[in-house]
């Protein structure tokens, strides 16, 4: 077990957003967290990432695992667009978790960045100002460092925001890929449930409460997939 929720409910401010959770995350699985808009899906990321405490229940983590460990990709929001920095700034700094006390960055942290950057198709972008980007291009470089951050655990939120179609198609490609060839346990916020059956390994789908956990092709048939995925 990497990470699990042990009945755990979580609110803001007193009001309870979504409860009853009852799952875990094994490394190397792919899990995506479908559901209608307000149904709790960017609540449980940041309960899992420990910046929301579990209103009851538990949050436990197993392996070893570490914040620093983790990736964490958050919703794309306006106020990210005027970022001040340089794009392998923004990068690098998904690895200051992992430096201790060391002041700088190692050449291990930088190769990884140009590793990321390049995975993504903006390599070319390493030396250009975050904030002159287009939104599209901005999402990448998030990717990128969300991906440098991740030792054993990715957490993204909704990652496709702001991409085109075919962008889209290729970056949950290289998701899959990554999690198969480097045994990254992947947990995904998507409302492209059609995707998320074709990846994943687990299916969540939430309406402040779990109404399926279990694999893409029994959600398929379930209730709740058919009506979801329009069949």
């Amino acid at each position: 077990m990497l990470i699990a929720c042990r009945n755990a409910a979580f609110a803001y401010e007193g009001n309870t957003v979504i409860r009853e959770l009852a799952f875990e995350v094994d490394s190397g699985d792919y899990l995506c967290i479908v559901g209608e808009n307000g149904s709790g899906k960017s609540t449980l990321l940041k309960g899992l990432l420990g910046l929301l405490p579990p209103q009851s229940g538990a949050v436990l983590r197993g392996d070893q695992l570490k914040t620093e460990d983790i990736g964490y990709l958050p919703q794309y929001k306006a106020a990210q667009k005027d970022f001040p920095a340089g794009v392998c700034e923004v990068v690098l700094s998904g690895r200051q978790g992992g430096r201790g006390i060391l002041p700088f960055y190692a050449k291990a942290d930088k190769q990884s960045a140009m590793e990321n950057l390049n995975r993504l198709g903006i390599g070319d972008l390493r030396n250009a100002c975050y904030r002159e980007l287009s939104g599209g291009q901005q999402q990448r470089v998030l990717l990128a460092r969300a991906f440098c951050a991740a030792r054993k655990l990715l957490l993204l939120d909704e990652p496709a925001a702001g991409l085109d179609p075919p962008a889209t198609a290729e970056l949950y490609r290289l998701i899959r890929e990554i999690n198969q060839n480097r045994g990254l346990a992947v947990v995904m916020v998507s409302h492209d449930v059609q995707t998320a059956v074709k990846y994943a390994n687990r299916i969540l789908h939430v309406q402040g409460k779990p109404l399926f956990w279990g694999k893409p092709e029994e959600y398929a048939e379930s209730p709740e997939g058919k009506r979801f995925m329009g069949g």
